[in-house]
Formats: C-alpha cells, structure tokens, sequence
C-alpha cells in the first residue's frame, strides 16, 4: 500500500508527464491533433481498398444494428488494435527515453508507462468519438453502449500496460527487444480477426481440425476486439465467455507487469 500511496499521491507528476506527451507528439505540426485522425483513416482507406474491394472479404451484416459497411467494421476493430500497440510499444521504450530524468532525481518510475497510456487514451478518445458518430449517422446505435465499451478499454489498458511494463524492464537489459517487439506486433495483427472476420478462420478449422480455432483463440486480442465489435458495430452484448477472458487476461498481465516493474525499478538508475 506505501508504493500506492506513492503513486496517489504524486498524481500530478503523471498528469504533467500525460500533457508532455499529448502536446510534444504534434508539436511544429501544421495539422496538429488533427494528425490523430488523418492517420487511422488513412490505414482504414488502404486496408479497405485492399481486403473489401481486392480480396473482397465480407463481414457478417452487424447484428442487430443491421450494419454492413466494411470500413466502420474494420474501424471498430482498427482502433482498439492502435491503442493497443501503441501503449505497449510507447511503455516499453518510456524508461530508455527518459534516461536523462531518472539519473537525475527519484520519482515513482511506473508514471512513465501510465502516462503513455494517459496521452495514448487522449487520442483514442477523439478517435473513438468521431467513429462514434459516423456509426450512428450510418444507422448504428453505439451510445448506449459506449458506457460497456469504456469498461472493455479501461481493461485493454492495463492489459497493455502490464506487459508494456514487462517489455520496459527487458528493454533496459536487452535493447535490441524493442525492434523484436515491432516485428512480434506486425504478426501478431495478423493473426487477430481485425481485417477479415472470425468465419474464416472458423471455416479453415471445419476443414483441417478444430484445434486450428481452438489454438487461434488463445490470442487475448482476437478476444479484446470481438468484444469491441459486438457492441460498437453489433450493438449487443459481447459474448460472456470473450469477456471473463479478456479480465482474466487483464488480471493476470497487469499483476504480473506490476510487479516486475515494481521491483526492478530501483536499480534502473544505475542499469541505464
């Protein structure tokens, strides 16, 4: 509970740590936050052109909200998928970057990782509530759920922040981790049902053996997202089986990234 209090009670280190990040990220941009934007729409126009148009992959029509627009189906999956990365990737590289202020006076370490996830939240809520209207103005009804899916994100959250802690401390001893990670990452989207949908894989297992689902279904992320498009693209409650699974990964990871990071972080001083 005394690192806790630590943490509760220099809260404004983190918050001022969060505003850094928001407001370097853009810094001497013209755009500014609109980048925030520019960037996942342009990802869903290239993957769109490709798999919809192309390759002519076909989601099932959301259900109920009767849905069946590609784009909007591959954005409810697309965003979550960014934060993701981009907490755990902004986490594992938080301690190296801040080399300089940790040599030079002790503050709680853990607010470095927080507070990516802090600036990385800030973005995905822009985000989330431009996506948010454009489901709605297509006939979607998200914001009743929108309440849930905050719950799943605040979840997604610590899932990454555990093992962007986790990945933080192994990249002080071992730097060449964060270039395995961007590879680990680029796989492991492609291995999770965020621009084709869950059928295909369900019908490759109906042909070679249902240990091919059973084994792609580990994946806590493939979990993460069904949960996200059951209720901002479905519009209906996310399976219970996907969601105990998502808050026990969530436990399991945060706890374990939790502690390692709590108990390396006193010697990162003199390890960097």
């Amino acid at each position: 509970m005394t690192y806790l209090s630590e943490l509760f009670a220099s809260r404004e280190l983190f918050y001022n740590l969060t505003m850094r990040d928001v407001k370097g990220k853009y810094r001497r941009t013209v755009l500014g936050q609109l980048w925030s934007l520019i960037n996942p729409l342009a990802t869903m126009l290239v993957y769109t052109l490709v798999f919809s148009f192309i390759f002519r992959a076909r989601p099932s029509v959301g259900d109920p909200s009767g849905l069946d627009i590609y784009a909007l189906w591959l954005m409810t999956g697309l965003l979550p998928w960014m934060f993701f990365t981009r907490v755990v990737t902004g986490a594992m590289t938080s301690v190296i970057g801040s080399a300089g202020l940790i040599k030079k006076v002790y503050f709680p370490r853990m607010h470095l990782p927080f507070s990516v996830a802090g600036s990385v939240g800030y973005t995905w809520a822009i985000e989330m509530a431009v996506l948010t209207i454009a489901l709605t103005v297509f006939g979607g009804m998200p914001l009743i759920w929108v309440p849930v899916a905050l719950f799943f994100m605040l979840m997604l959250t610590f899932f990454a922040l555990g093992l962007g802690m986790l990945l933080a401390i192994g990249n002080v001893y071992f730097r060449d981790l964060q270039h395995f990670t961007t590879i680990a990452l680029q796989m492991w989207m492609y291995l999770t049902p965020i621009i084709y949908p869950l059928s295909l894989v369900e019908n490759q297992a109906a042909t070679h053996g249902q240990w091919i689902l059973d084994v792609y279904r580990l994946n806590p992320m493939e979990r993460f997202v069904s949960v996200f498009r059951e209720l901002l693209y479905d519009n209906r409650w996310p399976d219970l089986s996907d969601s105990l699974v998502c808050i026990a990964w969530t436990v399991v990871m945060f706890t374990l990234g939790f502690l390692v990071f709590k108990r390396s972080e006193k010697r990162l001083a003199e390890l960097l």
